[in-house]
């Protein structure tokens, strides 16, 4: 079956995603158009998955980078099959785990610390009496993932 190609104004609309933003990823070369004699984009139906994956991925946090890494695998002008997106996804999960340990983490130190009142780990008397965390290294090394053990 052949399906007619997407103006970059149609991608748009179908992806929720701004023609600006759509010409950049064809810059960065995570997406692919063909010209018309006239010189105007057209974008294979299946871009609108890949248009997708790059809104998704960067949720997830994946540089561009790495999104142009992954992208590479896929083929361009069709959609991917369950096998390719299933191993594509599959290197998502530990990246998925520790961004959700993170949010964790943050939201534990918006309770602990900023809950208290005090708003300080330096003085801090119920998380870090004496400043025991400045000899854990700098930086907030509870969202770190470090523990606030207390004895």
């Amino acid at each position: 079956m052949n399906f007619p190609m997407l103006t970059i104004g149609e991608l748009a609309v179908r992806t929720g995603v701004a023609t600006s933003a759509l010409r950049f990823y064809e810059e960065r070369r995570l997406i692919g158009s063909v010209r018309t004699e006239a010189g105007h984009r057209r974008y294979w139906r299946a871009t609108t998955r890949r248009v997708a994956f790059i809104v998704f991925a960067q949720r997830v946090g994946l540089s561009l980078e790495e999104i142009g890494s992954e992208l590479a695998k896929l083929p361009t002008n069709r959609a991917p099959h369950g096998q390719e997106w299933a191993r594509l996804s599959a290197t998502w999960t530990t990246r998925i785990a520790s961004r959700i340990e993170e949010l964790r983490r943050l939201e534990r130190g918006l309770t602990d610390c900023i809950g208290c009142g005090c708003l300080s780990l330096e003085r801090c008397h119920v998380l870090n009496p004496g400043d025991r965390v400045a000899e854990k290294g700098q930086g907030p090394r509870f969202w770190m993932g470090d523990s606030p053990d207390k004895g």
